[in-house]
């Protein structure tokens, strides 16, 4: 059987049943890897040992008697997320070797519910990207078509899910790096809520708004996902006490006479094969009860020139940590041919040396809106701008429920066709950004192919309201059926 085509509700019936083991689950998917991520490189670490003894002790769980929708079900994680004993490089030349002294806190959870982790995702370096050819080590290939990107900075694990490397992966959010990539590969994507999943163990690209979340084949793995993950956590103050409801059970319950904001620019700004396919989604909600509302959306304009002033600015400070000044480096010196009589040299040269160009240039442009000068004129007034989108979508959802919006302006594009200009790809975040500044839940999810590329559609909510967007992912995905789409590999 091929079990990647499977969702988690199919294989955790099989696990319950017996038709299935963990063990034999877990060769499957290893046995993926290895015949398919050759292609793709979505993957930077495997963890074939230690994920067998995972699956034998699901195993063993299972035939207890114990029962879990994630027990005995591997996963992939990007590899910016603390797995304890392992590498967690962040895709960086500068943590080529770093080896995480203790597991993040959703790693733990989702050990404890029985999950199995696979191994790590490849990235763009520090997640300062949109297409994952950031990465100190490999470019991510896009499985529909080899020759383009599949979106970043999770683009490991987008690719790793649309390629049925595994039944489920996470990412990380900060401004559409989860939800593009997953309108790039096919698949659904998940930003949570900001302080809905603890950021213990991740390693922070911009703390104000990084949130982990999952990717998966439909509304409902996403669901399950989430109930795992969610919730306070005592190692992260900055998490939610908020109540976790059950999402998997709210998924699956009507959506009713909800009310839909639309916004007619950004609609209306894309070419005619993308319009289409929005309008054609939109429609299907409409044909099921839900009343559409246009609205205007003055403010997102400023919305991505705001998050690469605020974003540098909290890179800088959060890799400060790493530039050798305060805490010194880690430098194999003898493996570089270099004696000790060069380190003095090494030690003024490091940054150099690890640190990719993405990430020297949002350094270099988070040092400089936050000096002396330059502070009021830059940092200022984006977190002016910032405040003004959060009223925004305030008074918009004092009128509507959710509101529907492209998840990126066109379909992945071809590897290098923007790698050489910033701006060109920081555009990429036209339409994910505002709900990243705003703390937003908000999801990708596939509305069909366009020139045989797929094409997502982004449905964002209140905040906490994860509840309310799987709902009506749900509700879609069961009137078409753009999600089982899989490319051909």
């Amino acid at each position: 059987m091929n079990f990647s085509k499977l969702t988690i509700e199919d294989i955790s019936k099989k696990l319950q049943n017996k038709e299935v083991s963990s063990l034999e689950l877990c060769k499957f998917f290893l046995k993926q890897i290895k015949k398919i991520d050759p292609q793709i490189n979505a993957c930077i670490s495997v963890f074939e040992k230690e994920a067998l003894a995972e699956a034998k002790d699901a195993d063993k769980r299972i035939a207890s008697g114990e029962k879990g929708l994630l027990l005995g079900i591997p996963y992939l994680v990007k590899d910016n997320i603390l797995t304890k004993g392992k590498k967690t490089t962040a895709a960086s030349k500068m943590l080529e070797n770093y080896i995480a002294p203790y597991n993040a806190t959703i790693i733990t959870r989702l050990r404890n519910a029985g999950a199995v982790l696979l191994g790590k995702t490849n990235m763009d370096e520090f997640a300062h990207g949109a297409s994952t050819e950031n990465s100190a080590f490999f470019t991510t290939k896009n499985p529909w078509d080899l020759d383009r990107v599949p979106g970043g900075s999770s683009g490991g694990s987008a690719a790793a899910v649309s390629a049925g490397l595994c039944v489920f992966a996470l990412g990380s959010d900060t401004g559409g790096s989860i939800r593009q990539p997953s309108s790039f590969c096919g698949v659904n994507g998940l930003k949570p809520s900001y302080s809905r999943v603890s950021r213990y163990g991740l390693i922070s690209m911009t703390s104000s708004t990084d949130v982990i979340g999952p990717i998966a084949k439909n509304a409902e793995d996403l669901a399950i996902v989430l109930n795992c993950i969610s919730g306070f956590d005592e190692n992260d103050l900055s998490s939610s006490k908020e109540v976790v409801v059950d999402y998997l059970k709210e998924s699956k319950k009507d959506l009713g006479k909800i009310k839909i904001a639309i916004v007619p620019e950004f609609i209306n700004s894309l070419e005619d094969k993308y319009r289409n396919a929005i309008l054609n989604a939109i429609d299907i909600f409409r044909k099921n009860g839900a009343e559409i509302k246009e609205v205007s959306f003055e403010y997102n304009k400023y919305a991505v020139p705001a998050y690469y002033i605020i974003t540098p600015s909290e890179i800088s400070s959060n890799l400060a940590r790493l530039d050798g000044i305060r805490y010194g480096f880690s430098c194999d010196y003898k493996a570089k041919g270099c004696s000790v009589e060069n380190l003095a040299e090494i030690y003024s040269n490091n940054r150099g040396m690890s640190f990719g160009s993405e990430a020297k240039r949002r350094i270099m442009l988070g040092t400089y809106a936050l000096s002396a000068g330059y502070f009021d004129a830059y940092y200022k007034k984006a977190m002016a701008v910032k405040d003004l989108i959060i009223k925004e979508f305030d008074e918009i959802f004092s009128d509507c429920d959710i509101i529907l919006t492209p998840t990126s302006p066109k379909t992945a594009f071809k590897i290098g066709e923007k790698v050489n200009d910033p701006v060109q790809m920081y555009l990429e975040d036209i339409f994910v950004t505002a709900p990243s500044f705003a703390g937003l839940p908000a999801a990708s999810i596939p509305v069909g192919l366009v020139d045989n590329l797929p094409f997502g559609m982004q449905i964002i909510a209140n905040k906490f309201r994860e509840d309310l967007v799987l709902r009506a992912a749900r509700l879609f995905q069961e009137k078409t059926d753009f999600n089982k789409n899989l490319p051909n590999l």
